[in-house]
């Protein structure tokens, strides 16, 4: 069977034709500047990447059918027949409380995730149209839903529920969702895989780090914690996210500064985390180069990153009565080898040795610690477009 993964953001949509029989990528690419001055089509074929070429996208509904097109052309498709393409796997950001696994969608379904744009205004809304669009394009071709949010519904209630008047979780359902869910579950289930164990008998912790960051404790292969929250906003901090902060300094700020409660908002989503204090930007390789450089702040931003992680990590030991591994994920976790070292330096009390001369492996699947370290620690390259791929086909059975 081949499956068509479809991601639709606000202004791009990035898909990948996987054939699962042997689980090969067939094609991906991604359309950029949907709505906005002269969209881009980037496509790449088996192994081929083709350059960049325009394409008129002024809304998904043609960015979909774009994608269609370029499947099916003679020069840079790989399939004959829409018939070939057995089912679309669709990135859904917030499934709230009422999806616990990926799922089949039918008219119910795509109602529930409508209910819930009001928890993620920003990204619901367009996978939602990712979804009609396929349904009316492809009609006879079987969509299914797979959840951001779904992995962590397995937490307890002692995790998710937020020491505010319970009241307003009953309104409001304001509790932790946690997010990444995808990708902690494939890079738990890859770790597992790695150290040749069943992850039901495995406690690890996930930490995705990118320019949205998040960890995660896995115990025996379900999530039983998470730093994001009721928002993407809480937990350690990002590139451009502030994570955790006292909430009284949102009032704080709209005293001083003269600010409204959107203007401190856009702050803390846009202009705080590694960003914030750096001076330099959210990209870690520019961090880094800065820092080598003698800039003590971006330095210090890279410190702060380093202490929040490690010591969530430990929070999470004692979460899960133990620890058996730790999997970096995410463009920083799996690329920047210093901060790999700077967060596992800070573990040596859970018996966590690091073997610096396997640390320098970049973006590839391989354990990064030295034969006699008690606790496991691993890069696990994330593969969230073949984990969606694989729920899908495991929703249709």
């Amino acid at each position: 069977m081949n499956i068509l993964v479809i991601n639709c953001g606000s202004s791009s949509v990035k898909y990948q034709l996987i054939n699962m029989t042997d689980e090969s990528v067939m094609a991906n690419g991604q359309i950029q500047r949907i709505g906005l001055d002269s969209q881009i089509l980037r496509h790449t074929r088996y192994d081929h990447r083709y350059p960049d070429r325009p394409c008129v996208a002024r809304d998904h509904a043609e960015a979909l059918k774009v994608v269609i097109d370029v499947l099916l052309d003679k020069e840079l498709g790989v399939i004959n027949d829409l018939s070939e393409i057995g089912a679309i796997g669709h990135r859904v950001v917030h499934g709230g409380e009422k999806f616990a696994h990926s799922v089949l969608i039918d008219q119910e379904v795509l109602s529930a995730i409508k209910e819930n744009s009001d928890l993620a205004p920003l990204h619901n809304p367009p996978n939602i149209l990712g979804i009609e669009v396929c349904q009316k394009l492809m009609p006879n071709t079987p969509n299914v839903a797979v959840f951001d949010t779904a992995f962590h519904q397995t937490m307890p209630e002692e995790a998710y529920i937020y020491p505010l008047p319970y009241e307003y979780y009953e309104k409001y359902k304001i509790r932790r969702y946690g997010f990444h869910g995808t990708s902690h579950k494939y890079a738990a289930q890859t770790t597992a895989q790695a150290m040749g164990r069943p992850v039901e008998e495995l406690k690890i912790v996930t930490v995705h780090l990118g320019n949205g960051s998040s960890i995660a404790a896995v115990k025996y292969g379900k999530s039983i914690d998470t730093t994001m929250g009721f928002t993407p906003l809480e937990g350690v901090p990002m590139g451009t996210r502030s994570g955790s902060i006292d909430p009284a300094i949102i009032q704080f700020l709209m005293q001083k500064e003269n600010m409204t409660i959107n203007q401190v908002m856009d702050v803390l989503n846009k202009k705080s985390g590694l960003t914030g204090i750096s001076g330099v930007g959210a990209d870690t390789r520019d961090l880094v180069d800065s820092m080598e450089k003698g800039n003590k702040r971006a330095k210090l931003s890279l410190d702060i990153l380093s202490y929040q992680v490690a010591k969530f990590i430990g929070a999470y030991a004692v979460a899960m009565d133990g620890i058996d591994a730790i999997a970096f994920t995410g463009g920083i976790g799996t690329y920047e080898i210093c901060v790999r070292e700077n967060i596992l330096k800070r573990l040596g009390f859970l018996g966590v040795k690091l073997d610096n001369e396997k640390n320098q492996m970049v973006n590839k699947i391989v354990e990064i610690t030295s034969e006699d370290s008690k606790v496991k620690a691993y890069v696990i390259p994330t593969n969230e477009e073949l984990m969606i791929a694989r729920e899908t086909r495991d929703a249709l059975k």
